[in-house]
């Protein structure tokens, strides 16, 4: 008798294995076609990925006293490393370096599919978590402490230059001219003030990406201080960072800006977790939302505040959006969102970085062209 009802329940969990199998088949995102310029760009590059940890400190700035934690005399940046590998005839002797700026509440491989994308087709990424906008930061994420990011992007490239020896893992130099930025809702608002803020810009960026970035308070005025390429890509069901007044106008505000939409793109669609493990829900962002709103104190545009007055082109009487007021609007695919993602920024850096004009070139129709060709979800503007 046990024997058959052992043999029952074995068969029910291999029948509900093959189950979850098709049904995770099934659900998964549409792929674009074999033969398509996208479907070539989203397959690796030449190179072997590989990663490593590290932990930064910066003992020149303090980090602040964090709702009863007290402060610390330093800043502690536990980065991740993401290069291509493989023998020094396969590496280029320079190699372009992006800084990845995360979420708040997140960390620093929440983009890990674009890190490793990019690293085998020849770059050297790095993100870390930020001392007091992490998930992991003691006493909770604190968004305020925003304003000292872009002195940390100073600090990571500097120790990333700096690497020799046993302690620098990849083969080849950092080109000092081909660094890059990326940055992730926070991260994308940090990415924002690196780039153009005008007392706290990086003069050594070349190129930036901001995802589902807050930039709703900046006037044109800010974005003069520099000329360089900039991507801005939005999502219009995101329902933390609203798309008409924070993205839809950035080529207006930032004439050098070119904005990637993808229709029905959520916040929290843009991070790995999200597929397949959200694929299922109408919107993600409800989960986004909570984890967001808790960690304010308040007012959720207070850290705005901070940035600075309109004699730098921050204008806090321009039309703010808050968050999670304005509904939870029927989502794309998590899936063929972080496709569009990719393609997006690898396309992108790879118009601007890649030392072959023809390559270029190419990067720059797929950029321009075939992402929306291949996506219906996606359009171009710039």
């Amino acid at each position: 008798m046990l024997k058959k009802i052992a043999k029952v329940l074995a068969g029910l969990v291999v029948t509900l294995i093959f189950l979850g199998v098709a049904v995770y088949i099934a659900t998964g995102p549409q792929q674009p076609n074999a033969d398509s310029s996208s479907a070539q760009w989203l397959t690796p590059g030449p190179h072997r990925v590989a990663s490593r940890n590290y932990r930064f400190v910066d003992e020149s700035r303090p980090t602040a006293e964090n709702r009863g934690v007290p402060g610390k005399p330093n800043r502690t940046l536990t980065t991740t490393l993401w290069y291509p590998e493989g023998y020094p005839e396969d590496i280029p002797d320079r190699l372009p370096l992006i800084i990845h700026s995360h979420g708040i509440v997140s960390e620093r491989t929440e983009l890990a599919y674009v890190a490793e994308a990019l690293a085998s087709r020849g770059y050297v990424v790095a993100a870390a978590n930020y001392p007091l906008t992490s998930g992991e930061t003691e006493g909770g994420a604190n968004a305020n402490d925003v304003v000292n990011q872009p002195g940390d992007i100073s600090f990571l490239i500097d120790s990333i230059l700096a690497l020799a020896g046993g302690d620098k893992p990849f083969v080849g130099d950092i080109d000092e001219t081909r660094i890059g930025l990326t940055g992730y809702s926070l991260g994308g608002l940090t990415t924002y003030l690196t780039t153009y803020h005008a007392n706290w810009r990086e003069p050594r960026i070349a190129a930036a990406v901001a995802i589902a970035g807050p930039s709703a308070p900046f006037a044109p005025e800010f974005f003069s201080t520099t000329n360089i390429p900039f991507l801005a890509i939005a999502g219009t069901a995101d329902a933390l960072i609203e798309y008409r007044r924070n993205a839809q106008d950035i080529p207006q505000r930032s004439p050098q800006s070119q904005l990637i939409t993808i229709e029905g793109g959520t916040h929290l669609g843009f991070t790995g977790i999200s597929e397949p493990y959200l694929r299922f829900m109408d919107n993600p962002d409800s989960f986004a939302c909570y984890a967001v709103l808790g960690a304010l104190d308040g007012d959720p545009n207070e850290p705005l505040q901070l940035l600075g007055g309109e004699d730098i082109g921050v204008d806090l009487n321009r039309e703010l959006p808050s968050l999670c007021d304005y509904g939870f609007p029927s989502a794309a695919h998590p899936g063929r969102q972080q496709m569009i993602t990719q393609l997006a920024i690898v396309s992108f850096l790879e118009s601007v970085f890649n030392p072959d004009s023809e390559t270029r070139e190419q990067a720059s129709e797929q950029l321009t062209v075939a992402i929306a060709s291949d996506f219906s979800e996606a359009s171009y503007v710039d």
